[in-house]
């Protein structure tokens, strides 16, 4: 195919002379270096941590929905990402002809596809490329030109060949609050060179500035606009402003992902078409809300064109196969669920209580019955297995999780039990904390048998630095199904083979600082049909 982009050397000469982020768009990097690389360069410039390349390309690229033949590519033009307006400083009426590559090798000498795309001022000029016809199971590198200004490198693979064992290195997040610290947990994740990355929800607050009390140990250390998101404006400004950050941008560079949302990219506990505030007549000022939310997520993640908004509706569940090995059923519990049994008079208990909505329900259990996976991955939002707060007698129990629709969840966990499935993983954010529990088939009855394993991940930086020595020993003697906990913020790296799943549950040091280290709390193993979790 013709290269319509000028040579990597003249690449490295602009960048040269632009310096700084901007030569992240010619980086020499390899399958072993490429996030190393990268950073070392992100980090010379990092300054408050947040990019500025050239005239457009300000919030990065990304890549997500991998399949066995395909990905999507996004990028979105944006000379002021956090402008008021929410277009990112383009003008309203600039359409741009934006050019995209894929090679096989990171200097784009094996040029395998290319082609061009308009931004318009109706996506906010974001870019979906819904790349088709790659291989299996392949390492690509893309990037972007518009109007001679060039975008970052990217690297992201394809999913391997129907059947394929192999093995995958996958990490997952979750809770990324700007004021509450720095991303380092992205950097480090994207050190971690994962074939896959998932984001199980609140990839951005919608917060007032200064929400709230100051987190743990550092306090608001990063500041935002003043209004809480409440407009498609404001949600597109806040978006802007997280996709500014370079950390982020490296872990979104270094890999494909699959997103799905929780509350905080809407309102802080929306249910269904409940506002928070559930005293409000629903659907009354919530819809136009959650339609200008979730246009503004779509725009500014790596979707394909099927969970493209359709008024206040978005498609977000979806299923993807990496070979035999694993397949991932990414889940919304917020867009389908009974309202919350705090905000409203109801049981819990009550068995047509719902979190997924019956039609989402029905296809994850029609996914277990036909699954031929070796490890069949629930991505999803709010703490699947029972887990009560109060020692003693009594429960105190999290109605926004899933003990607050008991039936939902004894559904799904005896499917787990009563269909192909074969290694039942329950993966989950949310919850600020790092946390690992055995799920039950009847959570009711302790001595009921494990059906599967729940990974919590802890938070980027929502609450702040958190507390190295809480131990949380009371909920875990009430709760003996649950195996680990910790108040550190960071993320979890699994390991996915034939015959095992490894979880390091990783920590950071501090986010009240921009460069965080990062460690390895705990290790589990789950062996091949033995649903226990196992300190390494």
């Amino acid at each position: 195919m013709p290269d319509r982009f000028p040579t990597t050397a003249a690449v490295s000469r602009r960048s040269v002379l632009l310096g700084g982020a901007a030569a992240l768009g010619a980086v020499t990097v390899g399958s072993s270096s490429f996030a190393d690389s990268r950073l070392a360069r992100a980090a010379a410039t990092r300054g408050a941590g947040r990019a500025k390349l050239g005239p457009y390309f300000n919030m990065g690229v990304a890549s997500g929905d991998p399949v066995a033949d395909g990905v999507v590519l996004w990028t979105r033009l944006a000379p002021d990402p956090d402008a008021e307006n929410g277009l990112g400083g383009m003008p309203e009426d600039k359409v741009v002809p934006v050019e995209w590559q894929i090679a096989t090798d990171e200097q784009f000498t094996q040029i395998v596809q290319d082609g061009t795309v308009d931004a318009v001022s109706a996506s906010a000029h974001s870019v979906h490329i819904e790349a088709e016809g790659l291989d299996a199971g392949t390492e690509y590198f893309y990037r972007f030109r518009a109007e001679g200004n060039y975008s970052p490198v990217g690297r992201t693979r394809t999913a391997p060949a129907p059947g394929t064992m192999g093995e995958l290195t996958m990490c997952f997040a979750s809770c990324a609050h700007w004021e509450h610290g720095f991303f380092a947990a992205y950097r480090r994740m994207a050190e971690d060179q994962p074939g896959l990355i998932l984001h199980l929800g609140d990839y951005q607050y919608e917060y007032e500035k200064n929400h709230g009390e100051p987190p743990e140990g550092g306090g608001f250390v990063r500041d935002h606009p003043d209004k809480e998101t409440t407009s498609l404006a404001l949600y597109r400004q806040r978006h802007g402003l997280y996709k500014t950050d370079l950390d982020l941008q490296a872990a979104h560079a270094v890999a494909p992902w699959v997103v799905v949302f929780d509350d905080h990219e809407v309102e802080n506990n929306w249910a269904g078409d409940v506002p928070e505030d559930g005293s409000q007549t629903p659907g009354d000022d919530f819809l136009p809300r959650r339609k200008a939310a979730f246009q503004a997520y779509y725009e500014n993640m790596p979707l394909r064109s099927a969970a493209k908004p359709s008024g206040s509706d978005m498609q977000l569940y979806r299923r993807f196969s990496w070979g035999g090995l694993a397949t991932f059923h990414m889940l919304d519990t917020r867009q389908y669920r009974d309202d919350q049994c705090e905000d409203s008079s109801c049981d819990p208990d009550d068995p047509d209580r719902t979190i997924t909505g019956s039609q989402q329900e029905q296809w994850l259990l029609d996914g277990f019955n036909n699954s031929s996976a070796r490890w069949d991955v629930l991505g999803q939002q709010v703490f699947f297995a029972r887990r009560d707060n109060k020692p003693g007698d009594g429960e105190e129990l999290n109605m926004d999780a899933w003990d607050g629709y008991t039936a939902s969840r004894d559904r799904i966990a005896s499917a787990m039990s009563n269909s192909k499935v074969r290694n039942g993983v329950v993966l989950t954010g949310d919850v600020h904390r790092h946390w690992a529990a055995e799920v039950k088939e009847d959570h009711s009855n302790p001595d009921s048998k494990n059906v599967g394993v729940e990974l919590v991940t802890t938070s980027i930086t929502s609450t702040g630095d958190g507390d190295p020595d809480a131990t949380n020993k009371d909920v875990l003697e009430e709760n003996p199904h649950i195996k680990y906990y910790k108040n550190l913020r960071g993320y979890v790296r699994t390991t996915f083979t034939e015959t095992e799943l490894r979880a390091d549950f990783r920590t950071l040091d501090k986010v009240s600082v921009e460069d965080g280290a990062a460690s390895t709390d705990a290790t589990f193993l789950v062996s091949d049909g033995d649903p226990t979790l196992k300190p390494a």
